[in-house]
């Protein structure tokens, strides 16, 4: 059974008012694992878009990506402390206890709310939206939402249908009570899910659920193992449908949208999302083929590139759309802001 919010009420809003990323230097390219799964560059290339992948090096985990990027959106807030920090991931550095309070702490921030949110690709516009509840009931006048995979370590690294897919990173947005018609205000939004197909996307393994069944799992439970042509249908219509609902209840036509920045999964479904809302290729944000399929990071990932590369400027109209295992999917609506 399906769920959906789908809001621009709401006073005060969170406004976007600092922005962050934060990549692995170590970079693995299409050549570097072709031979091991016995595919050419060519192959991989042509059926997910990606030229290569941040990855992160032994020893470090997604505390550290979250980390840097959230120090680095609040030196662009202009900020050395907020009211609570999310972190959206499904790749936490240990099942217990959660990743937040570890990057809190780190940050000098020990003592605020800090809690993990894991909605898979989905999980930094899931979070995104609870920090906006938690500034509108008035209770914090600021957060930090954060966005950290680390999604090399998810495929099997003989899968040759997996393997290529997947990147580490983490992004970084400051968010602050505002008003709703503000530029960096988040305006619509949407969240929806759909468990009775949760096995399309699934670990098996390392949960409850094989613990307690007390059964030593094989090594392939240990991977995510993925059904890719449900999951690219069920992405296209989800995320194309997501948008529509955001950009009608925002009152803007196709036209009037600047920027599409979708979860970057792969290009194919990039591109077969923007062609179904009808927004030209020109007009779709693209990184994954830099960083490839970061999950939770990909959207934060996308826009702090885009800021960054001069790609997005003040009162641009923006539309952010993911979807992920779960299944999850959602979507929101907001006006580029002026960031430091």
């Amino acid at each position: 059974m399906s769920t959906v919010e789908l809001s621009t009420s709401g006073t005060p809003a969170a406004v976007v008012t600092g922005i962050g990323a934060c990549l692995p230097e170590r970079v693995i390219k299409n050549d570097e694992i072709a031979e091991r799964l016995d595919v050419t560059t060519d192959w991989i290339r042509e059926r997910t878009g990606i030229e290569q992948r941040h990855v992160l090096e032994p020893g470090a985990s997604t505390s550290d990506l979250a980390t840097e990027a959230a120090r680095r959106a609040l030196e662009s807030a202009g900020l050395d402390r907020v009211g609570f920090l999310v972190i959206a991931t499904c790749t936490p550095d240990h099942s217990i206890p959660g990743t937040a309070p570890v990057v809190a702490a780190r940050l000098g921030l020990g003592g605020i709310p800090a809690f993990d949110v894991n909605a898979a690709c989905s999980g930094f516009l899931y979070a995104l939206t609870i920090g906006a509840g938690l500034l509108a009931a008035g209770t914090y006048t600021t957060g930090l939402v954060i966005g950290a995979e680390a999604m090399s370590t998810v495929p099997d690294p003989d899968d040759r249908m997996t393997a290529p897919l997947f990147g580490d990173g983490a992004g970084a947005v400051v968010i602050r009570a505002g008003r709703p018609d503000e530029p960096g205000a988040l305006a619509a939004r949407l969240l929806g899910s759909d468990g009775e197909q949760a096995d399309l996307l699934v670990v098996p393994a390392g949960g409850a659920r094989q613990r307690v069944a007390g059964t030593v799992p094989e090594r392939a439970e240990q991977y995510l193992q993925m059904q890719g042509r449900v999951v690219y249908r069920n992405a296209v219509a989800r995320m194309t449908e997501a948008s529509q609902a955001v950009m009608n209840e925002m009152g803007w036509s196709v036209e009037e949208v600047d920027w599409l920045v979708g979860h970057q999964a792969n290009k194919r479904i990039l591109d077969a999302t923007a062609a179904a809302i009808g927004i030209p290729p020109e007009r779709a944000i693209v990184n994954v083929d830099r960083v490839a399929n970061t999950s939770a990071a990909s959207i934060p990932l996308a826009l702090a590139d885009a800021a960054e590369s001069g790609l997005l400027h003040p009162g641009d109209r923006i539309v952010l759309t993911a979807f992920g295992a779960g299944l999850t999917w959602a979507a929101a609506a907001i006006t580029w802001p002026e960031l430091g």
